[in-house]
């Protein structure tokens, strides 16, 4: 089966969704909000050994809710759960939310990286400035939006460069799209060994991150653990969080599967991936807006597309993260290119 990206390759080529990005340059950190323009089917699957997150048990397929109004990726470690409070508020602001009686309440699951120690000035006093991040997030949330050094990838690391926010998307044979936006800030690396040669390079579309394929032969150092500063990965400075979206019809146990296949993306782009010191987490949201039900077939592809597309996004979000005042490592444009 051969892939195509759809038309943007971004998240908001799910019909349904847009997205908002907001970060603050001397913080270097910032927030993303994924605003759904009705209730979408969502779930969670987490397999980093340091998660941060708000709203989470909502999400398992045998609770309650069954849809939610919007997801949001944040720098700021635990300080960055504040951000789902901004997008929250913009949401009741425009009426929207779970209605119970006369009361509306947005329902916005978040996930949190850590990017405290980047480089970045976080003298924020009493209160962190997550939640006016996560409030101008979602009051800018559209179908174009940034990559790179942007949104909850602006303070983003990984072992070697600087990671950032990345996203792909995927258009199945049957007409159904899949696609992926992630805050990459990992603690392994993202490059075979010390070469410019993405591990997601089998599944790359075009040129989207270079066009390089594999080293040939690989490199003697490519099964080597390359970790991000020694001293941050044993506090667990790290974490890669995202969502992995489609317009198909899904029950909420069929997101949770797709939660659970992005990974393989994850496990295909980072190397090494889901330790006890990063966070990795994946949000699914189904917005049905394909109105195509998936048989045997087509959910075999939609499993499969997930991972190749996450592979992809996180490869993206490092080849075209941007340099900035004070960082503490090169991007890969600055290194390789």
């Amino acid at each position: 089966m051969t892939f195509r990206t759809g038309p943007a390759n971004l998240l908001t080529d799910v019909a349904g969704l847009r997205v908002g990005n907001a970060s603050d340059a001397k913080l270097k950190s910032g927030v993303t909000a994924i605003i759904c323009d009705e209730p979408a089917v969502a779930s969670v699957q987490v397999l980093g050994g340091a998660p941060g997150t708000r709203e989470t048990d909502l999400l398992e397929p045998h609770n309650s809710v069954e849809a939610i109004n919007a997801l949001v990726l944040s720098g700021g470690s635990a300080f960055g759960l504040d951000a789902a409070s901004g997008v929250q508020a913009a949401l009741r602001e425009q009426g929207i939310g779970f209605q119970v009686r006369d009361n509306r309440i947005p329902i916005v699951p978040a996930a949190i990286l850590f990017d405290l120690q980047n480089g970045g000035d976080k003298r924020w006093g009493r209160y962190p400035p997550y939640r006016e991040l996560g409030y101008e997030a979602a009051m800018s949330a559209a179908t174009s939006f940034d990559l790179g050094t942007a949104g909850a990838g602006a303070g983003a690391l990984s072992a070697g460069l600087k990671g950032g926010l990345g996203s792909a998307s995927t258009v199945l044979p049957n007409g159904v799209t899949v696609a992926a936006l992630v805050g990459a800030n990992p603690t392994g690396s993202v490059t075979v060994g010390e070469t410019k040669h993405f591990w997601a390079a089998p599944f790359e579309i075009g040129d989207e991150f270079g066009g390089l394929g594999y080293p040939h032969p690989l490199p003697v150092d490519a099964s080597d653990m390359r970790i991000k500063f020694r001293e941050m990965a044993k506090a667990g400075a790290n974490t890669t969080i995202a969502v992995i979206a489609t317009d198909a019809v899904l029950s909420k146990a069929a997101a949770k599967r797709l939660a659970i296949a992005a990974h393989d993306g994850f496990a295909r782009a980072i190397w090494p991936v889901h330790t006890p010191v990063d966070g990795d987490l994946i949000f699914s949201l189904a917005t049905g807006r394909s109105k195509v039900p998936l048989d045997h077939d087509g959910a075999i592809d939609l499993y499969a597309a997930a991972g190749a597309t996450m592979a992809r996004a996180v490869a993206r979000a490092v080849y075209l993260a941007t340099p900035a005042e004070n960082d503490l490592l090169p991007t890969w444009r600055d290194k390789f290119a």
